[in-house]
Order: structure tokens, then sequence, then C-alpha cells
């Protein structure tokens, strides 16, 4: 089996500016992500982890830190760069991760951030020649 890193991303938002509101949108995400992509943090590279400029309650990676077998992936949080009318309360992530090639890769986009990549709505898998082109059947 060849092995190769891989990039996944996803996003979620935080109902407020609460350290449980927050644990529970990061955990959320998180199980989703492992669940979906049979992702074991032993196969992490590093998350970098980013949030909206009003969420300051707790760091998205002390949450997952708190996870088995997540102390020892390299995290990174940031704040997300303000753009006027962008969504709110959004907590993003980029992870980095050796992966079979041949695995398929499902970003996850929960709650109101599913809005920011409708087009990632369904498993994406890495496009290494021609695209694929859909037709209505």
């Amino acid at each position: 089996m060849e092995w190769q890193m891989r990039a996944i991303r996803g996003a979620t938002t935080v109902a407020e500016n609460s350290v449980e509101a927050v644990r529970e949108a990061v955990t959320e995400l998180l199980d989703e992500l492992e669940k979906r992509n049979n992702i074991q943090p032993e196969d992490m590279i590093s998350v970098t982890f980013s949030v909206t400029q009003d969420i300051d309650a707790i760091f998205p990676a002390a949450i997952a830190r708190s996870r088995p077998l997540w102390d020892s992936v390299a995290m990174l949080d940031v704040q997300q760069m303000h753009v006027e009318g962008s969504l709110q309360r959004c907590v993003r992530f980029l992870i980095h991760a050796n992966l079979p090639t041949s695995a398929p890769i499902h970003h996850i986009y929960l709650r109101q951030a599913a809005k920011l990549r409708p087009d990632w709505s369904l498993p994406q898998t890495l496009q290494t020649s021609q695209p694929v082109i859909k037709t209505k059947v």
C-alpha cells in the first residue's frame, strides 16, 4: 500500500463564546473527522486550528489534546483573518496526515460552516489525473 502526506479540512460553528459551547462543537467536529476518515492520531503530522475573532474562551488545540493519543500531535491555534460579513463564531482546522493514497478524504463541515463549502458536502478524493465531469442522467 502506498502512503502519502494528505490534507483534510474542516469547520464548524459554536453557539456562543463559552468553554462549554466551544468544547461541544470541537469535540463533535473531531469525532466526525475520525469516524468518516478512519484516521488515527499517530497518522497525523500536524493540526492547525483557526478561530474567528469572536472566539476566545478556550483554545481548540487544548480540547483536541485531551483526546486519547492526540497529545503527541503537533498543534497550533491561530486567529482567522477577519473579513466583513464572514461567518461568525467559526472554528476551522487543517490537518496534515500520512494516509494511504487510495483512501478517500472526507472534509468535515458541520453546523453553519456547511455553507462555507457546499461542494465538499460529499466525500472527496484526491484527483491526480483528469477531473471527473458529472453529467445529468
